[in-house]
């Protein structure tokens, strides 16, 4: 269902489509589909998406912004359904985008199934942490946000255990078979460095340049991750309509650990 609604939003994203728009419509989907946004009102967070526009980190508000060329908008998304919660996040390309973030896109897409790779029985929660962050920081130069990390989801939205992206091989809570885990990369074009607005939620890099958040909800699998959220039909809605920059960024990516 997360997925689906995420696949609802990449149809329609396009200059001049206010965020709140984007909002309104994902919670109408999720609704008439016999689900709840897990978002909305949780611990007073006012709206069904967080939707976070450039340099936006996270926990962005919807409102009266309009979508321009050159923008990247990332949209995260939770569904309460059949007793338990979907998480997941993508950040789609409007317009002309640069090809210096769309470069920041694809590796950050990348880092997601890396971590998936490493979500396997007897592994541990570093080895996840550390796949992301080798990739992103030190071979790619990334800034790796540090103060928000993915977690535990299930009956709660939010459970443990806590899933950094940055870490050591062999540290951190060990990972048994069954688990799920949402795996989230938060990856800064410049320096890892962020802060809060005055709202309380917002959070956006200190340099003003892009962030992209990539998320999937993942079950952990005796020999690899198996990711239970699904960016295949994300990709054929935005395929369809943002030809421009799709054959950069929208192939799902399987890389090896």
């Amino acid at each position: 269902m997360v997925s689906a609604t995420l696949s609802e939003v990449a149809k329609f994203l396009k200059p001049g489509i206010k965020t709140i728009t984007v909002d309104t419509m994902a919670e109408a989907f999720i609704r008439d589909n016999g689900g709840v946004p897990s978002f909305k009102n949780y611990h007073g967070f006012p709206y069904s998406l967080c939707i976070s526009v450039n340099e936006v980190v996270v926990h962005g508000f919807p409102g009266d912004y309009e979508l321009k060329d050159g923008d990247i908008i990332s949209v995260d998304c939770g569904v309460y359904m059949n007793g338990y919660h979907g998480d997941s996040a993508y950040t789609f390309a409007i317009g002309n985008v640069k090809p210096e973030v769309l470069k920041l896109m694809r590796v950050t897409k990348e880092s997601v199934y890396l971590g998936v790779a490493q979500a396997r029985d007897n592994n541990r929660v570093g080895d996840i942490s550390f796949a992301v962050e080798n990739y992103t920081n030190r071979i790619h130069g990334y800034g790796v946000v540090r103060e928000l990390v993915g977690h535990g989801v299930g009956k709660e939205l939010h459970e443990d255990p806590q899933v950094p992206n940055n870490g050591r091989r062999g540290d951190g809570k060990k990972l048994k078979e069954g688990m799920v885990l949402a795996i989230e990369p938060m990856i800064n074009l410049g320096t890892r460095d962020v802060k809060t607005l005055t709202d309380g939620w917002t959070v956006v890099t200190r340099d003003g340049k892009p962030s992209v958040h990539f998320e999937h909800t993942t079950a952990v699998r005796k020999n690899k991750g198996e990711t239970l959220s699904s960016f295949a039909p994300i990709e054929v809605a935005e395929q369809g309509n943002n030809e421009l920059n799709s054959s950069y960024y929208s192939t799902e990516v399987s890389v090896e650990a």
